[in-house]
């Protein structure tokens, strides 16, 4: 089996928070190469940063749309952290910052997303 064949099996049998975990998987594990990249290794950084700020400015996105139907603080606070994520990013980028607390976010994200998956 071919690995497209794979993917579009991988989607048709996925539910989006299944799809949305298996995603911050991918980027965290970015986020977490980068970090132990060399210094010099600016291209991993900007990949893994801009990679995970784009996850958060398309869930921002969504997030903003009337018709989504998550309670709107909790989208509230879906913006509010992807502000936070570009910001951070961008210090984490003048190595002002440490890449550990995008990872964290992540992983809470991550588990938010297991546990709403063990309830339904």
């Amino acid at each position: 089996m071919s690995l497209r064949a794979y993917q579009q099996t991988a989607t048709r049998t996925e539910n989006p928070r299944e799809m949305e975990y298996r995603l911050f998987g991918q980027v965290t594990r970015a986020l977490m190469a980068a970090s132990e990249a060399p210094a010099d290794d600016i291209a991993t950084r900007i990949d893994a940063l801009d990679w995970n700020r784009r996850v958060w400015s398309a869930l921002a996105t969504d997030c903003s749309l009337p018709e989504n139907t998550l309670p709107v603080q909790l989208r509230a606070s879906i913006i509010s952290l992807s502000l936070w994520v570009g910001r951070h990013s961008s210090a984490v980028m003048r190595k002002e910052e440490d890449f550990e607390p995008l990872i964290e976010i992540n992983r809470m994200i991550m588990q938010g997303l297991a546990g709403r998956a063990d309830a339904a």
